[in-house]
């Protein structure tokens, strides 16, 4: 049960606070907090970090890219300006603008050169290069992301850790053949968290139960179909957030797609049914359309954040999809007009945030079900990046396709059952969009 009845700030509150007591304890080496998109992962990590810090526990923050250390590090020191904080980086790390705004973080190669401070923060692969030196404390961010051998290369730099992460999100990925390993309980195409688990049950798992980033439209949708055993809820209702717009449109079909998304959070564009190239030229156009559609409209954002509005510009508004040439053939079609819009892989994707998004769906125009277009980390990413509405276009006969070819992939002993299924939650997610009244 979510405990409706409580308010989100006091029920994600509740779960923040138990995770700190477990830190603090002592009774155990590890703490795992699962986090469904947009729960405040980040902010429980700065939160703890500081905590810690506090009480005069050195510790070291691994991160996966450069990108999430350097945000981490910004957070950091906004939240303890007081608190030294060290980057260690590679010898060609150029510090970008959130780390040089801080005259109390320190950039360096080596760990003895930063100087000793509170918090030292680094990716995981720079942390693997590190061969002495210990902490009491560290804390891994986006675990779900590590993959398990990377773990093992850096669990010998500290006593007790704090794992968080997304489990519904993208698995780790490797370009190397990993079928020696399958079935294995240390297999390193497991996630960190995983491989943890199976070895170390006891440790306890928390789970944070509101998204501060998806509207009230989305959270039921995205949970139902990628989180069926944890499920979350919004951290805002439905008249909280609303799109307008300042100006009229030509009332086309682009249009009418833009309108019901403003209007119920979702909308499918849906193309004739025909099998395609991987880049579809007719549905890159559309996606392309769609995010220019959004800009000409004048529209404007009312949210928690901004009561008064704020316009949706170009940096706040995304563009996903499965394949790099996809996404290469829709800055094409964006163009000038489009010059600001992210568009991007659900890879890189991850952990980002906007108003508006448009979604290229990855199985649109495909002759069959291949294991990579149907995982469903990869379609939960490209669905819950919205803080208002996600556009997704599609060809029609996605829903026959799942029917039509099973799974063929191979079922080995000693590997986990992973949840959810790639199939019910692709199909999940199409009866949705195509039902709006299913979203209430």
């Amino acid at each position: 049960m979510l405990g409706l009845e409580v308010p989100p700030a006091v029920e994600a509150e509740r779960v923040i606070a138990a995770v700190l007591a477990d830190l603090r304890s002592g009774d155990h080496r590890g703490v795992v907090v699962d986090s469904p998109p947009g729960a405040g992962k980040s902010t429980l990590v700065v939160r703890a970090a500081v905590e810690l810090a506090a009480a005069g526990e050195p510790l070291i923050i691994i991160a996966q890219t450069n990108e999430q250390v350097d945000d981490l590090i910004d957070r950091l020191a906004r939240k303890a300006p007081e608190l030294c904080i060290g980057r260690l980086s590679a010898t060609e790390y150029r510090p970008t603008e959130r780390v040089k705004d801080h005259g109390t973080v320190k950039v360096a190669a080596k760990v003895t050169d930063l100087g000793g401070p509170a918090v030292i923060i680094g990716t995981a692969a720079k942390w693997a290069t590190v061969t002495d030196g210990s902490w009491p404390w560290a804390i891994v961010d986006e675990a779900y992301q590590m993959r398990s051998d990377a773990l093992l290369r850096v669990a010998g730099r500290f006593e007790r850790a704090l794992f968080v992460g997304d489990p519904g999100q993208l698995d780790p990925f490797s370009t190397v053949e990993t079928a020696r390993w399958t079935g294995l309980s240390w297999d390193p195409m497991q996630s960190a968290v995983a491989v943890l688990l199976r070895h170390n049950p006891q440790l306890p798992v928390h789970r944070l139960p509101v998204s501060w980033r998806l509207p009230a439209s989305a959270a039921p949708v995205v949970a139902a179909a990628f989180y069926p055993f944890t499920g979350f809820r919004a951290g805002t209702g439905a008249a909280d957030r609303v799109l307008t717009f300042t100006e009229a449109g030509p009332g086309d079909a682009v249009d009418a797609a833009v309108e019901l998304a403003a209007s119920t959070g979702w909308a499918l564009y849906e193309l004739p049914e025909r099998h395609t190239p991987r880049t579809d030229g007719e549905a890159v156009a559309v996606c392309a359309a769609l995010a220019l559609r959004v800009l000409r409209r004048g529209t404007v954002a009312v949210s928690e954040h901004a009561p008064a509005g704020a316009p949706v510009t170009a940096d706040r508004i995304a563009v996903g999809a499965a394949h790099r040439d996809q996404v290469a053939a829709i800055r094409a079609h964006l163009g000038e007009a489009g010059a600001g819009v992210t568009v991007d892989t659900a890879n890189r994707l991850q952990g980002r945030e906007y108003d508006v998004t448009i979604v290229l769906h990855p199985l649109s125009g495909r002759r069959d079900a291949t294991a990579f277009h149907l995982e469903s980390g990869r379609l939960c990413v490209l669905a819950s990046r919205h803080r208002h509405a996600c556009v997704v276009v599609a060809r029609a006969g996605i829903a026959e396709l799942l029917d039509a070819h099973p799974s063929t992939e191979p079922v080995h002993l000693d590997v986990p059952v992973k949840f959810p299924d790639g199939w019910e939650a692709h199909q999940l997610l199409l009866a949705r969009l195509a039902n709006p009244m299913a979203r209430a």
